[in-house]
């Protein structure tokens, strides 16, 4: 599971700038649940590398060790692309990796828009996605989810602004969502148009571990699981280990082509950081 913030072709210094968080087992263990009950409907827990340039230099992005994918990455040629599952009661264990997802595109010679209607036609293979692509430099931003099941894929541009995606469609008003949407919009409010501190925007909003009522769940399943995933930054122990926010990314890019790649993962039971600078190669 997953939650991201980002505001698109809306401030005059970052064209783009994102914050995410990603949630998985603490331990790594390959074993988890389905969010249908804690002890039956066992699914796979990929564990994850830090974001590093993977092998060839092009792409920047973390990385599942087992499937090969990756939950966010991005490229030397100004393309991003970032995904977040869909939270649905019932999976499909013969699916197509989801995280392979990002990766076709940001390899791919396609725009966002291409590549999307392209997906169009395999989208049903995949359990439930939202995946959002970037071109910065046509300044182009493509959303496409195959939720809800049995309705017409969803493939849109997203227009400039702020907006928020969790494990429903973009911009849905789950309680998350729009705490961390109102939250976002206040801070950015008070930097204004300059300079913006990336790691002070990571701890006032992404630790945020405020959870919903009841009444302002989706009961899609286990209220107890959906309550518990309420929070911005989730932390819950089941009998499976601890699972929560292991990763947060802040990324931004600047009007210049600079863009920097800020993360806090959990490794072991340590939190570390690091940061990855580069310069997108059409805009040097």
């Amino acid at each position: 599971m997953c939650i991201t913030v980002f505001v698109w072709q809306a401030h005059p210094e970052y064209p783009f700038l994102l914050l995410l968080n990603r949630d998985e087992y603490h331990n790594r263990h390959i074993c988890g649940f389905t969010c249908s009950s804690f002890l039956l409907n066992i699914a796979v827990e990929r564990p994850t590398k830090p974001v590093a340039w993977w092998e060839g230099g092009e792409i920047l992005g973390g990385k599942d060790e087992v499937a090969g994918g990756t939950w966010l990455a991005c490229s030397r040629e100004g393309r991003v692309a970032f995904l977040t599952n869909v939270l649905e009661l019932h999976t499909l264990p013969e699916a197509k990796s989801r995280g392979d997802l990002p990766i076709r595109y940001l390899e791919s010679k396609k725009t966002p828009k291409e590549f999307a209607e392209g997906l169009v036609k395999e989208a049903h293979e995949y359990n439930g996605f939202n995946l959002v692509m970037v071109d910065l430099l046509s300044k182009t931003m493509i959303y496409i989810s195959n939720r809800p099941k049995g309705e017409t894929v969803v493939v849109h541009e997203v227009h400039p602004g702020i907006h928020v995606l969790s494990n429903a469609k973009l911009d849905s008003p789950w309680p998350k969502a729009q705490r961390l949407e109102l939250n976002f919009k206040q801070l950015m409010g008070t930097y204004g148009k300059g300079d913006i501190p990336v790691k002070d925007m990571v701890h006032k909003l992404m630790r945020n571990t405020v959870k919903a009522d009841e009444n302002e769940l989706p009961h899609i399943c286990s209220l107890d699981w959906e309550f518990n995933l309420s929070s911005i930054f989730v932390e819950v122990d089941t009998p499976l280990g601890r699972y929560g926010t292991r990763s947060t990314i802040a990324l931004t890019v600047r009007a210049t082509g600079k863009v920097s790649c800020y993360e806090v993962y959990l490794e072991g039971d340590m939190w570390k950081e690091q940061t990855t600078d580069y310069l997108i190669n059409k805009l040097k």
